[in-house]
């Protein structure tokens, strides 16, 4: 089994020492969705949503959300993003989130691109809430990481 690497030799949570790492180029990319009426859907596209305007408020979030991810998740390193992307993509019953994480550093930027996509889903979730409290958000996930020791690696 693979050691976990938050673990040290006692089982306690630990960072990862990362000071003997080079830096190198490291990108990270997630996604996930979120279901919903057509009437909500269609009020997101039309920029009929009275809170104003939707993905681009989710987007600011995702991209906040990321810089802020050692804040929120533990053990995770305070990283210098040099880039955060959140797009969006309409699908028939909701909205597809797609976040890319990039740096020069260290460590990788995977909680980093989970994060933005997640946070970008829940802010869709917030101001659309009034016409479809019934919403899903799923399938949050890693589509790939390049960079690092690890090399690349790209979800089947």
């Amino acid at each position: 089994m693979t050691k976990l690497t938050h673990l040290d030799d006692a089982g306690n949570a630990a960072m990862v020492d990362i000071s003997a790492k080079d830096a190198t180029v490291r990108e990270a990319v997630a996604d996930g969705r979120i279901t919903m009426s057509k009437e909500a859907l269609t009020a997101i596209k039309d920029g009929l949503i009275k809170k104003g305007d939707v993905l681009a408020t989710a987007r600011i979030a995702g991209i906040m959300a990321a810089k802020k991810t050692s804040e929120l998740i533990p053990l995770c390193h305070p990283l210098a993003l040099s880039k955060v992307a959140v797009d969006f993509a309409f699908e028939d019953d909701g909205v597809r989130v797609t976040a890319l994480a990039r740096l020069t550093g260290q460590t990788g930027v995977e909680m980093e691109a989970l994060t933005a996509a997640s946070v970008a889903l829940l802010t869709i979730y917030d101001m659309a809430k009034a016409l479809d409290k019934n919403m899903e958000i799923s399938g949050i996930r890693l589509l790939s990481k390049t960079g690092g020791k690890s090399g690349d690696w790209h979800a089947v």
